[in-house]
């Protein structure tokens, strides 16, 4: 009869450090969440501060050297190194025998093509109404869809129930239902609506705090405590409560699902072309309205004392460890994007002058090889960042993109094969417009051998209809 058994075994696991996790994610953050990161920092960790304008930056002395007095830190860890290295250690180099083929960058490719977009609050409260009957998740679908951006139903149920064909009932109870999906709040009427509604979540439905939402919100608005305290007998204290309770709900629950781009793009980069003695691009950080810190030198002198207050001594070299580590980790995430970018401009500087048509193959390898960091590290580095360049405003990832051999032995990029099928729709015969076929055949007259179901794929990127979809009679 088989029994259970208790073993024992030694493996290695490689994990991360805190510091290599933070490290990380300062690279793959883009600089609009880069910001508040560095800006929430600079709130929790009191020996950063922010440097005065028009100073020189001495966060590189700091980082490398300028140990307290005694070595604490120093006997503490011998054996701490760049951040650059620690890459090197946790991700093999680029120039290891392994080669990287055009399959794994097609493999790549395919895993940025096929990210998947934001959760949209329709789909989320649909979602939701999984198992419900076909009518009735049909009306939740109807109402879904009518939610504002904020996650409320601002048209009335009568208008609703004019325009679908649907009984103002049905609405009515599809609506109810509505309300008890997350997020707590969605489909309220108004402020006041959703703000109850989250307070009934919390078993808070009858409280003070529900009592001032329905009869005294312009009241709680202006801060006129008093004056609510009056109308319902109550003290000022229990109202200063009730408005705290309030303030921790959300007005928007719609907010998380919020479109990413409705706040504007803003670059990480921005190439410029060359001016004076400098010929070609520059490529800049956008380091615009980003905190520029340093350890303060009064809390190194404070540990450097070296006083008595043993507590207060470890708590600082805990803090100044800390700041170290973030401020290497911000350094290095600005070193490795601007050798990322320099290097993206040095190998594409014809599109930087002439535009899309003359984008040239290029694959995350090249750049890592150059760089000397893995293209793992390559790929954290350019997602979701965008740069500015003379063309306009450009993903990263938009200039790493696989080629087709040409029939005289020069490489050209996809990029250049949509430009051309773009070329050849928009001057077709709309009575007879090209196949994917003849687009193929097309292409191979000037030297281009590109399979149909590329063409087919490319089309589809382009948001162009099949061929007898764009016929007209």
């Amino acid at each position: 009869m088989a029994g259970m058994e208790l073993s024992f075994g030694v493996a290695q696991q490689q994990t991360l450090s805190p510091q290599m996790q933070q490290s990380l994610q300062l690279l793959q953050t883009p600089v609009a969440e880069l910001r508040q990161m560095v800006s929430a920092e600079l709130a929790s960790n009191p020996v950063l501060e922010e440097e005065p304008p028009g100073l020189e930056s001495h966060d590189l002395e700091e980082v490398q050297g300028d140990q307290p007095e005694g070595g604490e830190e120093s006997r503490e860890q011998p054996n701490e190194y760049s951040l650059q290295d620690e890459w090197r250690d946790y991700l093999p180099q680029s120039a290891s025998p392994a080669p990287y083929s055009a399959e794994d960058e097609e493999r790549r490719r395919f895993l940025f093509d096929s990210q998947t977009s934001r959760q949209t609050l329709r789909d989320f409260v649909i979602e939701q109404a999984a198992g419900f009957p076909p009518d009735e998740l049909r009306l939740v679908e109807f109402i879904a869809g009518s939610l504002d951006e904020d996650g409320y139903l601002r048209v009335p149920l009568s208008e609703l129930s004019s325009s679908g064909g649907d009984s103002l009932l049905a609405l009515e109870k599809a609506l109810t239902k509505v309300r008890e999906f997350e997020p707590a709040g969605v489909g309220a009427a108004d402020l006041a609506d959703c703000l109850l509604l989250q307070l009934s979540r919390r078993g808070e439905g009858n409280g003070l705090a529900a009592r001032i939402l329905r009869h005294h919100l312009p009241q709680l608005a202006r801060h006129r405590y008093d004056e609510i305290a009056k109308d319902l007998g109550v003290h000022v204290s229990d109202v200063a409560a009730a408005s705290r309770l309030i303030s921790t709900l959300e007005p928007k629950p719609g907010r998380p699902f919020a479109e990413a781009d409705e706040q504007g793009v803003i670059p990480d980069l921005i190439v410029i072309r060359g001016g004076g003695d400098q010929e070609g691009f520059v490529v800049r950080l956008n380091e615009e309205d980003l905190p520029r810190l340093r350890i303060s030198s009064e809390y190194k002198d404070l540990l450097a004392d070296r006083g008595e207050n043993e507590e207060l001594l470890l708590y600082l070299r805990d803090k100044i460890r800390g700041a170290r580590v973030f401020l290497r980790s911000l350094q290095q995430r600005q070193q490795t994007l601007l050798a990322i970018g320099n290097q993206i401009v040095s190998r594409q500087e014809e599109f930087f002058k002439r535009g899309a048509s003359a984008l040239k193959p290029l694959i995350m390898a090249q750049i890592a090889d150059a760089v000397g960091l893995h293209v793992t590290t390559v790929s954290r580095a350019v997602s979701g960042k965008y740069m500015e360049t003379p063309q306009g405003l450009f993903e990263m990832r938009y200039f790493f993109t696989p080629g087709f051999q040409n029939s005289d032995g020069t490489a050209v990029s996809n990029e250049m094969v949509k430009g051309a099928i773009r070329e050849m729709i928009g001057r077709e015969s709309q009575r007879s417009p090209l196949s994917d076929q003849e687009i193929v055949v097309e292409l191979e007259e000037r030297g281009l051998k590109v399979a149909r179901r590329t063409i087919a794929k490319y089309r589809e990127q382009l948001g162009i209809l099949p061929s007898h979809l764009r016929k007209t009679c």
